[in-house]
């Protein structure tokens, strides 16, 4: 497969995004609409209706496991739009359904049809570059699809208040028609036919016993699954905080926005800084940072109430900028050594990840009933793991290098 060490064509850095972005879309644009819709499907439990929220995690930890082994069997671009079908069909569904169970069950179903776009973009980054060239590449993609979450909330209050809230779906299906469109008329197929894998029923057993080969790979692959976990205790209960916590309901958009643009900007600067220091070195420095600043959280407000929203802010945006550091090296980390089956180790990766986020979110989210410091205390659990993780993965590199140096 091509290795580019070139710079990257802007056009294929927003595609990439744009297909991964519509994830953002359908989650975010949705956070102002939550209790209108518990409201219309006669749901009025706050800690239920973040299931709307979450479940999407859960289509799409397991809509890769389908996806990403039949991109390597058939290539990238019919999964594709095999996923925008399916997020269609799944759509339409959360639209006329009757309860809460109905719109989880399409919610879930919308997972698993963006879990192909998601998935087969980072297949696509992977076929065209490695090492440190695609952590760059995947922090310009990350900060061009970081754009989506900044306006995303604002975009929804503005449809919510003036369509309600189905035309919220509606926004996101022309989206992904726009999206769909432009990369089946743009984006050549990355995977060239002598790097197809003849598919078999035991396509995914064969490409997960070579995933577990690699130490660093399952190492990273866990790592990331904590730290989404514990971001994604925030992301459902966002606009509980914000809304009922700190009653904001009209300036939550705003203050999400906000915070998403932290991510965004550290998300760049790890794209110009990662070819000069290292994916290792800034993840590690980061990750260290990220478990920092929430400890301090942890100790200063102790059995105390929820401090000013400034006060929040500032912690949240700290936080979030070591994100940024985080999620693109980690996964680029994990898919460095998998190049070769580029399609199932990215759906290993995400589906893992994934699994291992949802009950992390869900346990932890439990306990962010009237106070923030739950969501602290879970960033900082997850990131001590983490940085456990990542240590114990350095280890053996430190000892084989000294011994080669002696």
């Amino acid at each position: 497969m091509q290795n580019k060490p070139e710079k990257p064509d802007f056009e294929f850095l927003v595609l990439m995004a744009s297909l991964m972005s519509i994830v953002a879309l359908a989650i975010d644009a949705l956070l102002p609409a939550i209790s209108e819709i518990g409201q219309s499907i006669k749901s009025f439990n706050a800690t239920d209706n973040q299931m709307l929220i979450t479940m999407i995690f859960l289509g799409l930890g397991v809509g890769q496991l389908f996806f990403g082994p039949l991109s390597d069997c058939y290539g990238r671009k019919p999964i594709v739009y095999a996923g925008f079908t399916l997020f269609a069909v799944a759509s339409a569904a959360c639209v006329l359904a009757p309860s809460l169970e109905i719109m989880v069950l399409g919610r879930i179903l919308q997972g698993v049809g963006l879990s192909a776009p998601r998935t087969i973009a980072i297949s696509i980054i992977r076929d065209t570059y490695k090492g440190d060239y695609m952590a760059r590449v995947m922090s310009f993609v990350t900060a061009f699809f970081i754009l989506v979450p900044i306006v995303a909330p604002a975009i929804g209050k503005w449809i919510l208040d003036a369509f309600g809230w189905e035309a919220i779906f509606y926004i996101q299906l022309f989206f992904a028609l726009v999206v769909g469109i432009w990369f089946w008329k743009r984006q050549p197929e990355t995977l060239k036919p002598e790097y197809k894998i003849p598919f078999s029923n035991h396509v995914f057993v064969d490409g997960l016993k070579e995933f577990l080969k690699f130490r660093e790979t399952i190492a990273f692959t866990f790592t990331s699954g904590l730290v989404t976990g514990a971001f994604l205790v925030y992301l459902s209960a966002s606009q509980q905080i914000f809304e009922s916590q700190y009653g904001l309901k009209d300036a939550f958009p705003y203050i999400f926005a906000g915070l998403a643009i932290s991510i965004g900007l550290s998300t760049f600067l790890n794209g110009a800084l990662v070819i000069r220091f290292g994916m290792r070195k800034l993840a590690l420095m980061a990750l260290m940072a990220f478990c920092a600043i929430a400890l301090l959280y942890v100790f200063i407000f102790w059995n105390k109430p929820n401090p000013g929203v400034f006060v929040l802010v500032a912690f949240l945006s700290f936080q979030f900028f070591c994100l940024g550091f985080l999620w693109g090296n980690f996964r680029s980390i994990a898919m460095e050594p998998v190049g070769h089956i580029a399609g199932i180790a990215a759906a290993i990766n995400g589906f893992v990840s994934t699994l291992l986020a949802i009950p992390i979110a869900t346990y932890i989210g439990g306990f962010v009933v009237d106070s923030v410091w739950p969501l602290f205390a879970g960033l900082g659990i997850c990131g001590l793991i983490s940085l456990g993780i990542m240590l114990w993965v350095r280890k053996p590199r430190s000892i084989v290098a000294r011994g080669l140096s002696r």
